[in-house]
Order: structure tokens, then sequence, then C-alpha cells
């Protein structure tokens, strides 16, 4: 069933890497109606139970729940590790050291586009993309052509609150 954990599902023989992923980067795809799309990807999707109850509860959460999102609960240890994070990083959101915390903790990839976290990640050599991978996967795997891919990042980018690296 899906969005029930992240306990990595089969396809085939191959098992499909895990993804844990911050509240910016599903926002962002939700705003540039990539949702649907992002879990045609080979890959499985999860949040921190945390995150989830505190940022995605409700509507979004629900469709996300349904499209196949992972809802995951820390070990006594991740929670530990989140909470030394959190004292000492003190600009990252709870949410945002649990998601830390697991992606470190299970050897997962962290989806953000928060840039305390990505460099906290980057420190701790905790692999890790943003939006822009997302974009680039879609494209790779052939989920959605060049003009949608142009349009969501049109309206990802026109957005007043919009998170992209301004840079790429």
């Amino acid at each position: 069933r899906p969005g029930v954990g992240c306990t990595a599902r089969q396809s085939g023989q191959l098992t499909l890497p895990v993804l844990v992923s911050d509240t910016s980067v599903l926002i962002d795809l939700d705003r540039g109606n990539l949702l649907e799309y992002l879990f045609r990807l080979p890959y499985d999707f999860c949040v921190p139970d945390l995150l989830f109850k505190r940022e995605l509860a409700g509507d979004l959460g629900d469709r996300l729940r349904e499209l196949g999102l992972g809802v995951v609960e820390l070990s006594s240890e991740e929670l530990a590790r989140a909470t030394s994070v959190r004292r000492a990083v003190k600009v990252l959101s709870t949410p945002d050291t649990f998601a830390f915390s697991i992606a470190e903790s299970r050897r997962w990839t962290l989806l953000t586009g928060d840039l305390a976290l990505r460099r906290l990640a980057e420190q701790h050599g905790v692999k890790m993309h943003g939006v822009l991978w997302v974009i680039d996967e879609l494209d790779r795997e052939s989920v959605l052509d060049a003009a949608g891919l142009h349009r969501a990042l049109s309206t990802i980018h026109s957005h007043p609150r919009c998170r992209l690296p301004a840079v790429e």
C-alpha cells in the first residue's frame, strides 16, 4: 500500500532508493503542480512523522499520502541525534532536524531547499538534493516533457516565496 511507511518498496528485483523530504521541496513541487509526477519517479519518498503532523496534515498531507508518501517514526537514537542537532544548529526547525537525523542514520538521501539544512548535510556527508534535481529526474525519466517542466519551473519561480537557487 502506498504511503504506509518508507521501508523501500520493491520494483521487480530492485529495492527503490528512499528520499526523505523536508516541507519546502514538497511545497515548491505542489506550487508547480508536480506532486503527481514526483511519485512516478523510481524512488520512495517519505517525511518524519513530526514534520507530517506539524506541517503537512490536512488536505495536502492527505493528497501526499494517497500519492504514496511514507511517514516515518524516528528510533530513539535518531530522536536523540535530532535533539542534539537542534541544540547545536538553532536556525533549523525541529522537523528539519528530524529529516536530517533519519537521512543520516538510515543513509537515505535528503530532499531539501533549506540552505542551513543543506550545509549541515554537506558537513556530515549526507547525500542531498533539491527541487532542481527533482526537475532533472523528471526529465531524465521522461515523466514530463520539456514544455511541462518549463511551465512548472516558471510557476515555482514566479511565486513570491520562491526558494529556487537564484544562481541556477
